[in-house]
């Protein structure tokens, strides 16, 4: 069982660190699903968000990092409290009255993934 979600939390660090890098590429394209609206078209919004994209790819760098050299249930640890990130992005999409879509479907479900992901590495199935 460990093997699967060591797997599962391989491709959640791997594609939170894709998300990140087109953050830091193109920020305004990478904003356009979030599910909020753009926040402007100001210069200095760009760099803005280009730190999102930097934290979003030490995240995952994090979880990949303890899956090489760490145990199981320090990956599924770091991954439940990860699993903070989407869920608070999913809770400010919705009270911002944003896009209910992209609220529930890719940052609830993200949450849920990762604490079941979590859940999986931390209860040892023997």
């Amino acid at each position: 069982m460990h093997v699967f979600a060591l797997g599962i939390g391989s491709v959640l660090a791997l594609a939170i660190i894709a998300i990140g890098t087109l953050y830091v590429a193109r920020p305004l394209t990478a904003t356009q699903s979030f599910g909020l609206p753009l926040p402007g078209e100001a210069a200095n919004i760009a760099w803005w968000l280009r730190l999102k994209g930097v934290r979003d790819i030490a995240s995952g760098l994090t979880v990949l990092a303890l899956i090489m050299w760490g145990t199981p249930s320090a990956v599924g640890i770091v991954l439940l409290v990860e699993a903070v990130i989407p869920l608070g992005d999913m809770l400010v999409i919705l009270s911002a009255k944003g896009s209910i879509k992209s609220a529930l479907g890719m940052h609830g479900l993200t949450a849920v993934i990762m604490i079941l992901t979590a859940a999986a590495l931390i209860v040892d199935v023997a």
